[in-house]
């Protein structure tokens, strides 16, 4: 569409000629019509950005035109004229679809200035637009449903979700404790053609092995005595949809029996039921063990340990991906603040060098919990030392030179901060320099560039 083509709508042809030559000097393409009948013909085969539409006219009036041309009115902006206009009026038109509403006799300048407000209105829808598919880039970078990061190693994650999302594939998800396993879970099932059903979760080591049996399949009437009616287990509930086994490496060994059995036969058992019945789960376990080393030591069955193993996802620890760790922290504050209703700008520059040398055993939750304490206690807007966790800001927490105390040099604290990330980097991987590389997500050459610039050989 031409960003300047405008169509004139006006029965009096002195008016219509006073309008035309009015907005050609200004720039504008224009075409006329003498009723709202003859314009309707003009926009059939031409589109416009901005229709002048006088209300007060033979054959079709303005009121008119606007209701019969709603649907092809969508993209151009209309404003409305007339000589014996009220309030009434203007609001009518409005509630029609009409932008703006200038009233007889008026100064060329008013529409001018009429057209010029549209202008920016448009301009401004246009730019939010590009904010938008922005916004929806940069969040497709850097998150899929509610996990946020940027690092290599979870774009690879991400990766793998929308891969095995539309299967029924089983999903084994592996990762230390508050990496997101559930978050991953949750992802594969709402991306996937399964989302519109149900997505159960249960924790394996979280309920006694007595009851676990009948949580998982359910029981009869009368199965134990506290078995007063028939009750579906969690496999139940999740058909036609996902079932999410956190930490099956906790599951005993005789509920492993009957869980291969669901898995190979697709059909569960009730706690004192005598036929089966056939279900459609899509299963996805998570781990913090090592499954491997439980099958070798006989505390998991091999075979189980195969059929749930069809496809693996690991989630990284997140001392191996700190740079999401800033990316974290900005989700997390925005998160807090909204909930607690707060209104916390960001981490000091005392406080971030903290939390990107701190090891984060609890990962991301750990994270998630220490930003919620801080916006809790914090009395500014930002949130300093004074409101992070001793084990923290302790002296063994982080190297001493990491502290900007002779500087408020930002680049001379960001060498000191990304030397001691390096020497970290390297202690944890005893002195592996592929690993450390990974682990900083910068290259093996930049390594030893770095190591060499730091003299930390």
């Amino acid at each position: 569409m031409t960003a300047k083509r405008i169509l004139i709508i006006e029965d009096e042809a002195n008016m219509r000629h006073m309008l035309e030559v009015l907005l050609r000097r200004s720039g504008y393409q224009v075409k006329t019509a003498a009723d709202g009948q003859e314009a309707l013909e003009a926009i059939e085969g031409e589109a416009f950005r901005f229709i002048l539409c006088d209300i007060k006219m033979p054959r079709m009036d303005g009121m008119a035109f606007l209701k019969s041309a709603a649907d092809r009115l969508r993209d151009a902006t209309v404003i409305m004229m007339s000589a014996y206009g009220t309030v009434d009026t203007a609001i009518e038109a409005m509630k029609l679809g009409a932008y703006d509403y200038i009233s007889k006799p008026f100064k060329t300048d008013e529409v001018l200035l009429s057209l010029k407000k549209a202008e920016e209105r448009e301009r401004l829808k246009e730019e939010n637009l590009r904010l938008q598919d922005r916004i929806r880039k940069i969040e497709q970078k850097y998150s899929f449903g509610n996990i946020v990061a940027r690092s290599e190693s979870m774009a690879r994650v991400f990766d793998l979700v929308g891969k095995v999302a539309d299967y029924k594939t089983t999903v084994l998800i592996t990762g230390e404790s508050g990496t997101g396993k559930e978050l991953i879970a949750r992802a594969i099932h709402h991306n996937g053609g399964r989302a519109a059903g149900p997505m159960v979760s249960i924790n394996c080591g979280g309920i006694p092995e007595t009851l676990l049996e009948s949580e998982l399949f359910g029981y009869k009437k009368g199965a134990f005595t506290d078995a007063v009616r028939d009750k579906k287990g969690h496999f139940e509930e999740a058909d036609g949809g996902s079932i999410f086994l956190d930490e099956i490496g906790e599951l005993p060994l005789s509920l492993q029996v009957k869980l291969l059995r669901v898995l190979q036969e697709e059909e569960i058992t009730p706690l004192g039921g005598v036929g089966s019945r056939k279900i459609d789960v899509r299963v996805i376990a998570a781990t913090s063990k090592n499954l491997q080393k439980e099958v070798e030591e006989g505390r998991f069955r091999e075979d189980l340990f195969y059929r749930i193993n069809v496809m693996t996802i690991h989630l990284p620890p997140l001392r191996e991906r700190r740079g999401d760790i800033p990316l974290l922290i900005g989700y997390f504050i925005d998160l807090f603040n909204k909930k607690l209703n707060k209104n916390i700008e960001g981490l000091s520059s005392e406080s971030m060098p903290l939390l990107m040398a701190y090891s984060w055993p609890g990962n991301v939750r750990e994270l998630e919990n220490l930003i919620e304490r801080a916006i809790l206690l914090a009395k500014g807007r930002w949130i300093t030392p004074a409101e992070l966790p001793s084990s923290i800001t302790s002296d063994h927490a982080i190297p001493a030179s990491a502290h900007p105390e002779d500087t408020i040099s930002i680049k001379k604290a960001s060498r000191r901060l990304e030397r001691d990330l390096i020497r970290k980097a390297l202690e944890l991987t005893r002195g592996n320099r592929s690993r450390a590389a990974k682990m900083l997500e910068i290259s093996r050459p930049m390594l030893i560039s770095k190591i060499k610039e730091y003299k930390l050989g």
